[in-house]
Order: C-alpha cells, then structure tokens, then sequence
C-alpha cells in the first residue's frame, strides 16, 4: 500500500474525511474509491458515498476478498446511517465471517455492532443481546469499544435500567476521549442528555408532572397501578395487562385512571370510547359489554365497579392509581417518535421498525406532512421523511417495542 493510502487511512480512523480526500480525491484506483467513499460518508453525503463503495468492491481483484468485504461493512454502515433498514443482513454475515477468517478482527468486530445496532433500532431487543454477548470489545479500538457501550446504554435505556444506562455511558465518553473523534464524543453526549430529558407525564388524582426517565423506572417497579398510554397496558409491580389490541378497552380504563378516585359517568365514557354524541340504549348495552371485558382482563390487579352515575375502577392492592402518557401526544406518535432521531427514513425503513404495513405507515406520513409536522425530499424508492427532533424530550418512550414487559 502506497504512502498516499495509508496516510489517508489513518485521517479516516481519526476523523478527518478532508484530509484523507486531500490525498486521493484526484485517484480512481480501487483502494482509493474506498476511502473516498469512506470521507463521503463521514461528511454526509451517502448516496455519492454508497456509490463509491460500490465501485471500490467491483474495482478489487478476486485474490482481494478482504478488501471487498471491507467495502460491505462500509456500506451496510451507510445503510445504517441512511436508515435502510432492509438492507441484506446475510450479505454482512458473510462479509464478517471472510474478515474472521482472513485476520481481520477489528472489522469484523465492527460488522457485529452494525447488525446489534440495526436490532437495536427495530426492537429485537433479546437479539441483540444476545449478539452484543458474542462480541468481545476490550481487544477493539477506542472508537469500537464506544460502540459497544452505546449499544449496551441503549439496550437498557429500552429496558429502562438507567442506572445500567449512565454506568455505560461513563464508559462510552471514557472511550470516545482516548478515540479523539469529535463526532464520537458527541453522539455520546447525545445518548447521555437522553436520560435527563422529560420522557413521560404522570397524571395521579387529577394532577400532572413530568417525569425522567429513571422515575419512569421508580414508578412502574412501585406499587402503583399505572395505565400506561406509551404501550397501551395496565402494569403493577411486574405484572401487565396488555391492552394493545383492544382500543376501546383502553380508553375506559385510561378515562377512569384519570377520574380515579371518581368515577366516570356512562354518558362520557360512551362519547370516549364509541364516539357518539348521543347515547342512546345500543351505545349503553355496548358499554356495559365493554366494561364487562375490561373487568375480566383487569382482575388480577383492580376492580371495575358500578357507580350511580357510571363506573369506577379500584386497585386490589393497596397504592394509587396513575396514568403514565407520552410527553407529547400525538395521533402518530410511533412514526414521530422514529423521525425525531434527526435522521432521514424511508416509509418501507419505518414499516419495518413499526411492524405496520407500508401502507399504514404511508398515510401517517401523508397526514403528518399536511400537518407541517414532517418533510419529505427524493422521489420514488429514494424519497426519505425526516424532521428536527422535539427539544429536550427523550422518544425511548414513544418507540413501539421497548417498554419491558411485553
């Protein structure tokens, strides 16, 4: 490898794209199509960055097989970054296992944290713990071993274990100063400011206060009996009741959280829950079936009783009553949660994240941009959706997967 090259690899790993372009920006020998791919990547222009890398794999020799699963792992790394989440995931696997086999262990190191990084991103909270437990950060550089401890920060920030969370965060910053990147360091600082943000509003006995997200976790390991608006479940002590498929039910048993200790007439939970503006006798038989289910469901941990007025709901244990709500609240709140990261997604990337069909997503993203609240640029495949993130609000609590329990 000549002197250019490696000069501009080492500008590269500590951070400084400008000067390794400086020295092969005017070259189209495959080493050098890398590395400019690389420098385009870390200044944010994917597209040219992906297409240079591409050139680059095309460009080695088939004896170059390190090489070209080098240029893999740079790509599924902008795949990442451009939230394509689609990307082909054997295609980094086998990327990984050549670098292992081939001596490699740094990249093949860094290809393991890509694919617990894009789990970690939609959810697959088990898998990714249980890939992050196979990788072994402490022969890896500084700026892997942030890696690692943002993956496992962000892991239990999911899991809402913050004092896991911050003990990893301490790590990631130590790690990101000996790695000297600046664009590192502050994805750390990023992570960290999340766990002082509002991530939640608690409503008890008709009051409301923000919460952060270590109270969050105080709360639901309590005794209170917490109807929670952010997974649609009703928790206590480790014990849930998922309500995630049964709207209706949710909105009477968060109406009457919210009167608690009251009650809530009949007249206003059918308006709540059915919508309608007169209650007539169809709406009050349907109302007492609804309750009759919400009651079953909601056995092991309260009471649902009848009121003159309407119903009243009582916990079997002795605590209060709270409803736990997103700090912003909003009728597509899922697919803003993902938005607010600040990076640029495409409907079929939130799909997948969401779980929800790509049509779904697709009329969320419609009635959002008509809203002003988001903004697409690209057309066809290309187009991605984005918007600034709320300021100073955590969105752990707002993604549709990472509450524990379910």
């Amino acid at each position: 490898m000549d002197s250019l090259i490696t000069a501009a690899a080492r500008a590269l790993a500590a951070g400084d794209p400008l000067g390794a372009l400086n020295r092969v920006a005017l070259r189209d020998d495959a080493a050098a199509l890398a590395l400019r791919g690389i420098a385009m990547a870390q200044l944010g222009d994917l597209e040219r960055a992906r297409s240079l890398l591409r050139r680059a794999a095309r460009a080695f020799g088939p004896k170059e097989a390190v090489a070209r699963a080098r240029c893999v792992v740079a790509e599924a790394e902008i795949a990442l970054a451009s939230r394509d989440l689609g990307w082909p995931a054997k295609t980094l696997d086998m990327a990984r296992a050549i670098l292992d086999e081939q001596g490699d262990p740094v990249n093949a190191a860094h290809a393991g944290y890509l694919e617990v990084r894009r789990l970690l991103l939609i959810g697959r909270l088990d898998e990714a713990e249980r890939a992050l437990a196979a990788l072994d950060p402490a022969p890896c550089p500084p700026a892997l071993r942030t890696a690692h401890e943002l993956v496992v920060a962000g892991i239990a920030i999911r899991r809402l274990r913050t004092k896991a969370a911050r003990t990893a965060l301490t790590r990631a910053a130590e790690a990101a100063r000996q790695a000297d990147i600046p664009a590192l360091t502050a994805e750390v600082e990023s992570a960290a400011r999340t766990l002082d943000a509002p991530a939640a509003r608690l409503i008890e006995r008709g009051e409301e206060r923000v919460l952060r997200l270590d109270a969050v976790e105080t709360v639901l390991a309590s005794q209170v009996l917490v109807v929670d608006a952010c997974r649609h479940a009703v928790r206590q002590a480790g014990t849930v009741v998922s309500l995630a498929t049964r709207p209706v039910l949710f909105v009477l048993a968060r109406a009457l959280a919210e009167a608690w200790p009251g009650d809530v007439a009949r007249d206003a939970l059918i308006a709540l829950a059915f919508r309608g503006k007169v209650a007539d006798e169809s709406h009050r038989v349907r109302l007492r079936v609804e309750v009759g289910r919400l009651r079953t469901l909601l056995r092991p941990l309260a009471d649902l009783r009848a009121t003159k007025r309407g119903f009243a709901l009582a916990p079997r244990r002795d605590g209060t009553i709270a409803v736990l709500a997103r700090p912003v609240e909003e009728e597509h709140g899922a697919v803003l949660a993902f938005l607010a990261d600040g990076e640029s997604w495409s409907s079929s990337a939130l799909a997948l994240a969401l779980g929800a069909s790509q049509r779904t997503v697709q009329r969320a993203l419609d009635s959002l941009a008509a809203a002003g609240k988001v903004q697409s640029f690209g057309r066809g495949r290309a187009r991605r959706w984005m918007t600034p993130p709320v300021p100073g609000f955590t969105t752990a609590l707002l993604l549709p997967a990472f509450l524990p329990g379910d």
